[in-house]
């Protein structure tokens, strides 16, 4: 399926972080521990600029990545039942790719 394979089993959290990718990038492709670190941090830079400037981010076979604005709404404290207002915000949403929701419904 892919030339790097993963062992999921050997990663010790049940969420994959920056430094296990810049690990993985450093054991299998032979990167010294720093460049290995710098492309990490610089992918996920490039993807955090992206969406600051308000384009999506689209990665081939993975999902998209797109800014949504979210518009004021009266919220409701769930403890006292007031009712709080919920101001206008911006939120990052994930849609993945067929590809992806394919691979997940065949494991």
């Amino acid at each position: 399926m892919n030339d790097f394979p993963i062992d999921i089993d050997s990663l010790e959290t049940t969420s994959l972080t920056k430094a296990q990718l810049a690990d993985l990038l450093y054991e299998r492709i032979g990167l010294s521990k720093r460049e290995s670190k710098d492309i990490v941090d610089a992918f996920f830079e490039l993807i955090v600029r992206r969406l600051i400037d308000g384009e999506s981010v689209r990665i081939s076979g993975f999902g998209n990545f797109q800014v949504r604005t979210k518009g004021a709404r009266p919220g409701r404290n769930p403890r006292t039942g007031e009712v709080i207002p919920i101001e206008a915000r911006k939120v990052v949403t994930f849609h993945a790719s067929n590809k992806l929701k394919e691979q997940v419904q065949q494991s």
